[in-house]
């Protein structure tokens, strides 16, 4: 395990309080299993893969929970009575958590060659995206008083 100090950090931050919560909960958790991919995809997408060998699509539920997407699988209750002699594909029962950033949906899910994809897509809201702000100029009193816009002075 890591022992990152953050102290520095909660005494000259203020409001990431959620951001080292994160981090420290990622770096308490050692857990790899199972194993998975994160690509990006595109400016504002990205694909999350996991590697579930030996479950169905229905044994897999995918969630996301405001700013969390959680991939839970549980096996087949099945009455296997065969002897195994070396059992290497896991198919344990595993909850997998994922961070997402503000903006960050789940845009599909789909099951392929033993792989769950997950398609994410960041659509920030267009209040929330930048905008120009049209700067004007101030006349003086007396110089009519009205705003006239800095290209409309260029034309002048």
């Amino acid at each position: 395990m890591r022992n990152i100090d953050f102290d520095p950090f909660w005494r000259t931050s203020i409001g990431f309080d959620r951001l080292f919560a994160m981090i420290d909960e990622t770096l308490e958790s050692e857990d790899r299993y199972p194993p998975y991919n994160i690509v990006r995809t595109g400016e504002d997408t990205y694909r999350v893969s996991l590697a579930v060998a030996g479950f169905a699509p229905n044994q897999i539920a995918v969630t996301q929970h405001q700013s969390v997407l959680t991939v839970a699988a549980r096996p087949s209750e099945k009455d296997d009575n065969a002897e195994y002699l070396y059992r290497g594909i896991a198919g344990r029962a595993f909850d997998k958590r994922f961070n997402l950033a503000d903006f960050v949906e789940v845009e599909g899910a789909s099951f392929e060659d033993g792989l769950l994809h997950i398609d994410l897509v960041r659509r920030v809201p267009e209040a929330m995206k930048p905008r120009r702000i049209e700067v004007g100029v101030k006349k003086a009193p007396g110089e009519g008083g009205n705003v006239k816009t800095i290209e409309h002075e260029k034309a002048a």
